[in-house]
C-alpha cells in the first residue's frame, strides 16, 4: 500500500533494496516472512541477531542466502565444544623467510559471520566472539585488529538438544539485537517447499542469488535510517516499557539501558522499511518482544509454571499506555 504522505526523509533507497532482498531470499524460502523482516531490521540497525528454532527450519540456509544478497565478505564457522579462540580469531605463525612471527587472521575476519550452534563452544571462545561483537576489534598476543565495515553476526541455536552445549553469558545475550524464534511451517507453506524443491531438483545453488548491497550502499542506508523522526512521548514509551521490565514481580533480571537504545534503533529501522520517515506505537510494539526476551529472566517459580520470558514481555507491552 502507498503512502499517502510526503516523507520528509526520501526512503526510495532503503524500500527498494528491501524487496529486492525478500525476492532473492523467496527464491528458496518458503513463508518464515517474520524473520526476513527482522534480518532487514538488524541489517539496517547495525545489530547482531540470534536465530532459534529446531534443526531444518531453515535457519542457517536464510543466513546464507541473506548474505549472499550483499557484496561483503562471508564466513560460517560450525561452533563445537573444542573449538578454541584462535579457531575464530586467528593465530600467529612463524615465517621462515622473514624469521618473524605473522597474524593469520581466523574466520571472524569477515562482513558477515554465520555461527552455526553458537551455545556449542566454550566460554573462552565465546569471550574472543563477544570482543568482537561489542568492539568491532580482535585482540591477539597484546595487538587490536579493527573489524572491516560492515560486520554482523547471526548466530544459530537449537532450544531442544541441551547436551554438549553451554549455555550463552547474559553479557553476550545482550549483545544480540534480536532474538528470532523460527518455527514450523504451516501445511500450505510445507506443500509449497516440497513443489519448490521439486522443480529445483533437491537443489540449492546460491550462485542464482544476485548481490543486491555493498558495504558503502549499507552505510548509506543507515545514515539514511538515522534520520527518521522519535517523537518525545514514544521516546518516553519505549521507556516505560523497559523500565517495567525491572519492577515486575514475574522476571528475575530486568533489560538495561542497552535494550531501550535497541528497540529505538529497530523502531527506526522498522518504520523506515514501512516506508514511513517516523515511527509508530505499532513499530515500537512489533520489534520489542524480539528485542527484550532474550535479555530478561523470569522467576524460577513462572517457569515452573510454565511462563516463559516471551509471555511476560507480552503482558509488559499491553500493560504500558500507549502514547496518543
Amino acid at each position: 500500500m502507498e503512502n499517502t504522505f510526503s516523507n520528509r526523509v526520501d526512503l526510495r533507497d532503503i524500500n527498494n533494496a528491501s524487496e529486492k532482498i525478500k525476492a532473492e531470499i523467496g527464491k528458496y524460502i518458503v513463508g518464515q516472512h517474520q524473520m526476513t523482516d527482522l534480518l532487514l531490521i538488524a541489517l539496517l540497525a547495525d545489530g547482531h541477531v540470534l536465530i532459534e528454532g529446531v534443526p531444518g527450519v531453515a535457519k542457517t540456509l536464510t543466513a546464507k542466502l541473506l548474505a549472499r544478497t550483499i557484496h561483503a565478505d562471508f564466513k560460517r564457522i560450525q561452533f563445537t565444544p573444542d573449538l578454541m579462540p584462535s579457531d575464530i580469531i586467528g593465530t600467529s605463525v612463524f615465517n621462515a623467510q622473514s624469521n618473524s612471527f605473522e597474524f593469520r587472521k581466523g574466520p571472524l575476519f569477515a562482513n558477515l559471520v554465520l555461527a552455526d550452534e553458537i551455545n556449542r563452544a566454550p566460554a573462552k571462545t565465546q569471550a574472543a566472539l563477544f570482543e568482537a561483537m561489542e568492539e568491532r576489534q580482535i585482540t591477539s598476543d597484546g595487538t587490536t585488529y579493527p573489524l572491516g565495515y560492515p560486520f554482523m553476526v547471526l548466530a544459530t541455536q537449537n532450544p531442544i538438544e541441551q547436551e554438549g552445549t553451554y549455555r550463552l553469558p547474559e553479557a553476550q545475550l545482550d549483545r544480540f539485537l534480536f532474538k528470532i524464534e523460527v518455527t514450523y511451517p504451516d501445511l500450505a507453506q510445507e506443500t509449497e517447499i516440497l513443489n519448490l524443491y521439486h522443480l529445483k531438483k533437491n537443489t540449492v545453488d546460491l550462485s542464482t542469488i544476485n548481490q543486491v548491497l555493498s558495504g558503502s550502499d549499507i552505510r548509506a542506508l543507515r545514515d539514511t535510517m538515522a534520520n527518521i523522526h522519535v517523537e518525545q512521548n514514544l521516546l518516553r514509551y519505549i521507556a516505560e516499557i523497559v523500565h517495567e521490565t525491572r519492577h515486575n514481580t514475574w522476571l528475575f533480571l530486568g533489560a538495561s539501558p542497552r535494550a531501550s537504545l535497541a528497540i529505538l534503533n529497530a523502531s527506526k529501522a522498522c518504520a523506515a522499511l514501512r516506508g514511513r520517515d517516523f515511527i509508530s506505537p505499532d513499530d515500537i510494539k512489533y520489534v520489542t518482544p524480539h528485542v527484550l526476551k532474550h535479555r530478561v529472566i523470569i522467576t524460577p517459580e513462572k517457569e515452573m509454571e510454565g511462563l516463559t520470558a516471551g509471555d511476560v514481555v507480552k503482558k509488559i507491552i499491553e500493560k504500558v499506555e500507549v502514547p496518543r
